[in-house]
C-alpha cells in the first residue's frame, strides 16, 4: 500500500517568491490497484509521480510504502524496497546493451556493483533515478536466462533478435527506448510500478500493444500500476481514476463514474469548472 499524508510540493519562482505545485494531497493507493492520474497539462501530475519515486522531495507532508516512512529515502532505496518507474522520456545509457539492462531489471536481490556502465555523460537526475531503479536489484553474479529477455522485448513489441545484442544509445529512437524502458519493468516485477505518460513517443501500433501489456501486469501478477495519462484508452482500463489539477485532487473515483465526465472536455466537466485554465507548465510538469 503506498500513502501519501498532506504532501505538499513547493518551487522557487523569480516572479512570485514560492510557486506551489504540490498542494496538501492525501491519497492511498491499495495493494493489486491500477490507478490512472490524469488532468490538464501542469495540473503537477509528473512531478508527483517524481515525489513517489524519489526524484524530487516533498517540501512537507509524509510517504509511507507497506507501512513504512519513506519520505527521506533515496531513489536507490526505494527500488530496492520494490518501487519502479517509466519516465516520459526514456534514458539512454552508454556503453550497456538492452540485454544487460533487461538482466539488470529482472534481478532479485540486491547486491554490489562492479564495473557497471553508468548513465550517459550528462544526463540529469532523471538518468540516474532511471539507472538507480534498474541497477538496485544487480548481483554480480546473476544474468537473465536469453530466452527471458527475448520473452519481455515480445511482450512489447520488438524483435528480439533486432534488438537483444543492440546498446541503448542514440541509434535508437525514443519509441524504441520507451518499449525497451517498459520491457525492463515487465522484467523487475516490483509491487509498485509507476509510468509517466508511457504514450509518449509511442506509435498507434506499439500503443495498441502497451494497452495489452497493461492489461496483462493487472490481471496476471499482483503488483501495483499507477499511470499518469492523458489517453482515454489507458484510463478505460484503470479501476480508478485520479483528477489532478493546479496541485489538487479535484476528483477520484472508480472508473465508470469519472471517465465519463472527463469526457465531457474541459468546458462541461464538473471537474474543471472551479479551476482556473492552466498556466505555461514548469519544472517538469
Amino acid at each position: 500500500m503506498l500513502e501519501l499524508q498532506n504532501l505538499s510540493f513547493q518551487v522557487s519562482d523569480n516572479t512570485k517568491g514560492q510557486k506551489e505545485i504540490i498542494k496538501d494531497i492525501n491519497l492511498t493507493f491499495d495493494d493489486h490497484a491500477f490507478i490512472a492520474i490524469t488532468g490538464p497539462n501542469g495540473g503537477g501530475k509528473s512531478t508527483l509521480a517524481k515525489l513517489i519515486m524519489g526524484i524530487e522531495q516533498p517540501t512537507s507532508g509524509r510517504i509511507l510504502f507497506n507501512g513504512t516512512d519513506i519520505t527521506g529515502l533515496n531513489i536507490t532505496d526505494r527500488a530496492r524496497l520494490g518501487i519502479s518507474f517509466a519516465f516520459q522520456q526514456p534514458v539512454r545509457f552508454k556503453g550497456i546493451k538492452v540485454k544487460d539492462l533487461i538482466a539488470l531489471a529482472a534481478q532479485k536481490q540486491p547486491g554490489p556493483t562492479q564495473n557497471q556502465a553508468g548513465p550517459a555523460s550528462g544526463q540529469d537526475t532523471g538518468a540516474q533515478a532511471a539507472f538507480a531503479t534498474n541497477a538496485a536489484f544487480q548481483t554480480s553474479q546473476a544474468r537473465t536466462n536469453l530466452s527471458s529477455a527475448c520473452d519481455y522485448l515480445s511482450q512489447v513489441g520488438l524483435c528480439a533478435r533486432d534488438y537483444i545484442n543492440r546498446d541503448v544509445d542514440s541509434s535508437l529512437s525514443g519509441g524504441e527506448l520507451k518499449r525497451i524502458e517498459i520491457a525492463t519493468i515487465i522484467a523487475r516485477n516490483a509491487p509498485l510500478a509507476v509510468f509517466d505518460e508511457p504514450e509518449a513517443g509511442i506509435d498507434l501500433w506499439s500503443f495498441s500493444n502497451l494497452i495489452k501489456v497493461f492489461e496483462d501486469l493487472h490481471q496476471t501478477r499482483d503488483n501495483s500500476l499507477i499511470i499518469i495519462s492523458h489517453q482515454e484508452r489507458i484510463l478505460n482500463i484503470a479501476d480508478e481514476i485520479v483528477v489532478l489539477a493546479e496541485g489538487n485532487v479535484q476528483a477520484r473515483g472508480r472508473r465508470e463514474d469519472i471517465l465519463p465526465e472527463l469526457l465531457k472536455g474541459t468546458e462541461g466537466c464538473r471537474f474543471y469548472k472551479s479551476i482556473t485554465p492552466p498556466q505555461t507548465a514548469g519544472h517538469g510538469i
